[in-house]
């Protein structure tokens, strides 16, 4: 059997080898349980970590493995997780009887390609990577099967690893295991790859007949060594990457362990956390150098921050990227927009998508902008909302000025030209346009066309009412 070499990145930008016989790699996640313990409606595999399906992980880590055929087991919940797992090449087979993991994969021989080699699988270990998966594909040329195991702590109710120098002799679950068995602290994981042309033999020799009735996909141990197959091993270095989720308890610890995975990559990059244990990432951040980040922020989708960019506490950024020298103030919301250099936003502002900000732009406190393009120097320090607007360079608004930009059924764009100075608490009642350096006074309403360098006042009459007096409280 020949072996050649591989090599890629994976999601960290780390360089990862692996050896790989010649016959193609299917890959089975088995995903058919339901997760009575999460106490949920929602199929187990569906419940998020970092903001995407515990499946979604495990697909990633996957198809970094770039195998042939990718096929996930669904039983409980099938047409939700169908549904929810939309990317192209993914193969779905049914599991309509839930009778063990060595049973799931026996509804996957018709489906899988004849000779490949299986990696099996879970989509309720969300943590596992590929280059910690990527070794067990060079132990084939001598093995016919291959466990990924892993030494916790606490070792009590795993199945003990029992090794006969470097092979793998068998399996013993905790219950079943002796004295001496328990004080090993080597246990298996679940994972296991096995080699296609044994792969129909040993899941055919596959039995029931024990208490659950199940079948068991560690039998498969025991048939190859009794058949004279080598079984190895690889041991996980991090024991938190195998952990699987069964309850909520178990999800959260899973999803501190993610964060803080994510928090030490950035700081790796020279990235300042004020505190690696709050920080929430939920899809991909990109950051430049010299990157300040304060205590419980969330970045999801896509975020690129340019050279330093300084983000306070409890911002949540989607989508976004902010571009070098700019701060985003505390409680900010930042929704699918484009900060250019040396912007101040908030604090206590809301950046909904569609907004452009240009360099050098001031967003104040409880500003509120959408699909709105904001030129170079501008500002729009306090309490107003700036909608379908269009607006140049040298600007100021006002505080209190709206962009009233819909009219109940339609949305109308306002623009404002460069240098343009808006009075607080002035209303913008759009289709309008304010020429180049025109001037309205505040506490106007504006509804016609604005004219250049002039200074516009729309207000009415101030009257004094004479023989007026305060209303009385009643008794």
């Amino acid at each position: 059997m020949s072996f050649a070499c591989r090599h890629k990145l994976d999601y960290n930008n780390r360089l990862i080898f692996f050896y790989y016989s010649g016959m193609p790699l299917s890959i089975v996640i088995l995903a058919a349980g339901q997760g009575k313990r999460m106490k949920s409606a929602r199929p187990k595999v569906l419940h998020t970590l970092a903001g995407r399906p515990l499946l979604a992980h495990v697909i990633d880590s996957a198809r970094a493995l770039e195998p042939a055929q990718l096929l996930v087991v669904v039983g409980h919940g099938a047409d939700a997780v169908r549904a929810a797992m939309t990317d192209n090449g993914l193969e779905f087979v049914a599991q309509r009887e839930q009778l063990g993991t060595g049973h799931a994969l026996q509804q996957c021989v018709a489906a899988l390609e004849p000779g490949n080699d299986v990696l099996v699988l879970f989509g309720d270990v969300p943590l596992i990577r590929a280059d910690t998966l990527a070794p067990m594909l060079g132990t084939l040329a001598d093995a016919a099967v291959c466990l990924l195991t892993f030494a916790p702590d606490d070792p009590t109710g795993y199945g003990r690893v029992l090794r006969a120098g470097e092979q793998v002799s068998a399996i013993v679950e905790h219950k079943d295991a002796s004295v001496e068995q328990r004080a090993v602290g080597e246990c298996f994981s679940g994972i296991m790859l096995i080699r296609g042309d044994r792969l129909a033999s040993l899941l055919g020799q596959l039995g029931n007949d024990n208490a659950q009735g199940e079948y068991y996909l560690t039998d498969v141990v025991g048939h190859a060594v009794a058949a004279g197959d080598a079984v190895a091993a690889v041991v996980v270095a991090d024991p938190a990457e195998v952990a699987g989720v069964n309850d909520q308890a178990q999800l959260a610890a899973v999803e501190a362990r993610y964060r803080a995975r994510r928090a030490a990559a950035l700081m790796a990059q020279g990235v300042k956390l004020c505190d690696p244990a709050r920080i929430d990432i939920r899809g991909e951040l990109a950051a430049g150098r010299d990157v300040e980040i304060d205590v419980n922020c969330v970045f999801e989708g896509k975020v690129a921050l340019g050279d330093n960019v300084r983000i306070g506490a409890n911002c949540v950024i989607r989508n976004a990227s902010i571009a070098a020298g700019s701060e985003i103030k505390p409680m900010t919301s930042i929704d699918e927009a484009v900060i250019g250099r040396d912007v101040t936003v908030g604090p206590f502002a809301r950046i909904r998508p569609g907004t452009e900000l240009g360099d050098r732009v001031r967003i104040g406190n409880f500003v509120e902008t959408k699909q709105s393009r904001l030129g170079e120097d501008s500002k729009v320090n306090h309490l107003s909302y700036i909608g379908d607007t269009e607006m140049g360079s040298g600007v100021n608004i006002g505080a209190g000025t709206i962009t009233c930009n819909y009219d109940g059924v339609n949305k109308s764009k306002t623009v404002i030209e460069d240098g343009v100075f808006v009075g607080s608490d002035t209303q913008l009642v759009a289709p309008v346009r304010v020429a180049r350096d025109a001037t309205i006074g505040a506490g106007s309403t504006i509804t016609k066309n604005v004219p250049a360098g002039k200074l516009s006042v729309s207000r009415a009459k101030q009257v004094t009412i004479d023989n007026w007096s305060k209303p009385a409280r009643k008794r």
